[in-house]
This record gives C-alpha cells, sequence and structure tokens, in this order.
C-alpha cells in the first residue's frame, strides 16, 4: 500500500512510518513541523526510496489537496493532533483548529480523493483516524474502556478529538466513506517529546533536577509500547471491518507513582546519581480537570484480528530508559531549538 501518514514526524507517527517502510510499504509523510514533530525520528528511512515527506498543515486545504494529487494514495492514517493536556488548558482553541477543523479538511480532502478513484482502488481505499482513551473520560476503581464505552470528555484536548471522531464517523456514514477508527491508551518508548510523563521523569533524573508528580501520582493509566501501537495501527487499516473502531491497549494498568518508581530504578542501575533517583521525587499541585484512571479492554481486536501488545511494562520501560540514556544528542537537539521542561511542569498523564 501507499500510505499517506500525517504527522508522521511525531512521536507515534513516527514508529508507524518505521514499521511501515520495514513491512514494504509506501509512505508519504505529511507533517507541519510544530514544536513536538522532529525529522530525527525517522531518518532512519528518509533515503528510502519508498518514503516521501510533504510539510503541510492539515487545515491548509490547497496544500493537502495538492499532496493528494502528487502521491494518490491507497490509504489515509490520520495521526496529526496537537496532544499535550497542559497546552490545551493554555491554549484550547489550537487544539479545535488542528483537531477538529484539520480532520475535516482531511476528510473531505481524502473523500474527493476516493470518488475520483477507479472502482477497485476505490474498494481497496481506507480512511484510519487514530485517536485516544481520553475522549471516553475517567474510570473508578474498577471497569475498563471498550468500544461502546459512551465519549465523556473533560479536557479541551479529549473534547476536541471526540469532535474529530464523530466528524470521520459521520463522514464513513454519511457519504460511505471507508472509514475505521482506534482508540489507544498511553504510549511510550524510543523518541517521546520530553513534555510527555516518562521522558519528563528519565531527562529531569538525568539532569540531576526534581521529578514532578502531580497530585499524589494514584493516578491510573494503561501503558502501551509505541512499537506495539504502531504494528496494532497497520494491522487495522489492512483488516479493520470498515465503519468499526478498535481499542487499543498495552495491557499493563498502573498507578503514575509506581511507574515513576519503576523508572527510578532503571535509571539507578543504567546512571546512578549520589542518591537514589526516587529521592528527587516531588509532588506538585494537581492540573485541573486531571482524569484519575484509563484501563482499555482490547479483547475485541484480539478477537478479530489476532493482536495483542508484545511488550510487557516493565522490559518497556528499560528499554526506554536505555534509550535516553544512550541518545543525549537528540533531547538536546530538542533543548537547542527552545523547548524546557519546565515550561509546563508535567505531562499527559
Amino acid at each position: 500500500m501507499k500510505i499517506l501518514i500525517t504527522g508522521g514526524a511525531g512521536f507515534i507517527g513516527s514508529a508507524v512510518v518505521r514499521r511501515a517502510i520495514a513491512d514494504g510499504h509506501q509512505v508519504v509523510n505529511l507533517d507541519k513541523l510544530t514544536y513536538s514533530a522532529n525529522l530525527e525520528n525517522v531518518a532512519s528511512v528518509a533515503a528510502n526510496p519508498a518514503y516521501a515527506f510533504e510539510q503541510a498543515d492539515i487545515c491548509d486545504e490547497a496544500a493537502v489537496r495538492a499532496i493528494f494529487a502528487r502521491h494518490k494514495p491507497d490509504a489515509v492514517m490520520h495521526l496529526a493532533a496537537e496532544s499535550h493536556n497542559d497546552r490545551a488548558i493554555e491554549g484550547p482553541l489550537d487544539f479545535v483548529r488542528t483537531n477538529v477543523m484539520g480532520t475535516a479538511v482531511l476528510l473531505e480532502v481524502a473523500r474527493a480523493h476516493w470518488n475520483a478513484l477507479p472502482d477497485d482502488k476505490k474498494a481497496a481505499f481506507r480512511f484510519h483516524h487514530v485517536s485516544t482513551d481520553e475522549v471516553f473520560g475517567a474510570l473508578g476503581e474498577d471497569g475498563e474502556f471498550t468500544e461502546a464505552t459512551p465519549y465523556d470528555p473533560n479536557s479541551p484536548y479529549s473534547s476536541s478529538k471526540a469532535g474529530a471522531d464523530h466528524l470521520a464517523r459521520a463522514w464513513g456514514r454519511t457519504y460511505g466513506m471507508p472509514v475505521v477508527l482506534t482508540n489507544c491508551s498511553n504510549n511510550y518508548g524510543p523518541f517521546q517529546f520530553p513534555e510527555k510523563l516518562i521522558p519528563t521523569v528519565i531527562t529531569r533524573a538525568l539532569e540531576g533536577k526534581s521529578i514532578p508528580v502531580y497530585g499524589d501520582g494514584r493516578q491510573v493509566r494503561d501503558w502501551l509500547h509505541v512499537d506495539d501501537h504502531a504494528e496494532a495501527l497497520l494491522l487495522v487499516i489492512q483488516k479493520g471491518r470498515l465503519g468499526e473502531t478498535y481499542c487499543i491497549g498495552g495491557d499493563a494498568t498502573k498507578r503514575n507513582i509506581e511507574v515513576i518508581r519503576m523508572l527510578c530504578e532503571h535509571l539507578d542501575g543504567m546512571a546512578p546519581a549520589n542518591t537514589p533517583h526516587a529521592d528527587k521525587i516531588a509532588f506538585v499541585t494537581d492540573r485541573p480537570g486531571h482524569d484519575f484512571r484509563y484501563a482499555i479492554d482490547a479483547s475485541k481486536l484480539e478477537r478479530e484480528l489476532g493482536w495483542t501488545p508484545r511488550m510487557p511494562l516493565l522490559a518497556g520501560l528499560e528499554d526506554t530508559v536505555r534509550w535516553y540514556v544512550e541518545n543525549g544528542g537528540w533531547v538536546d537537539g530538542i533543548r537547542q531549538r527552545g523547548f524546557q521542561s519546565e515550561r509546563l511542569g508535567l505531562v499527559k498523564a
């Protein structure tokens, strides 16, 4: 397939790009290159003849139409989004613009492209909208999100993603577009921008700084390694049933404070300091609208497509810590572009 991947220079998008090229697909990476995007994330495939990069804003309809005309993709995987909750609280309209209007523009351009395809290519075309479990709101002490969970978003970010999900479904139901959706749990792994929880802990610990933890750190998340997520996304775009939604989880629910202490133990082994890294943990005021618990039931994806996550959390965290320890230059490059981890404190988690 020739897959147009939006946001392919971001954390999850770049993992999908790398995996898609390794699997033998052609990839067109459409990315605006905002603050959290980084072409170093796809440097390993940049010279591959199956890879092409296009810098554009998904809200720019003329630019997006020109990219579709040049590359004539067989499928679209839409990952481009503003995704950081703290930034959404500071500037919600940026999230509405990119996540809602950008998705609407992309759907309309894809619809025109799809309608003009010959019958065989039209039947094979797919539009895969990638979303988050945050659209479902928060869970109590038990239960899991499923594809049937009602939407109940609590933040500007999750609300904007919920809006985008509804648009994707509407284009499928109104126009018959071949749409499929996925909602994932919290991702982690190499190349994640340092404002998110896990890289924040690692990079600040390596710098000898305090490790801020929102509230009491008892918030629960289901952790999904980004490479497992990329594998699932490529499976869904090829074999998922049209009009369906699939929840993707890591089967690894932990309290934030537990994950942070696990990271500190790995850091103690790989980058020991004068005192245990956990001594640097500092509890800070919780952010507004911070959801208490997320958990994913991914049994539909396993039942229909045979997918289960491969990476156990403890091994995945160890792998991630090692990557950041060994790739300080990547973090330094982000710092030189003006990012400071103190700007927003903690992260989406």
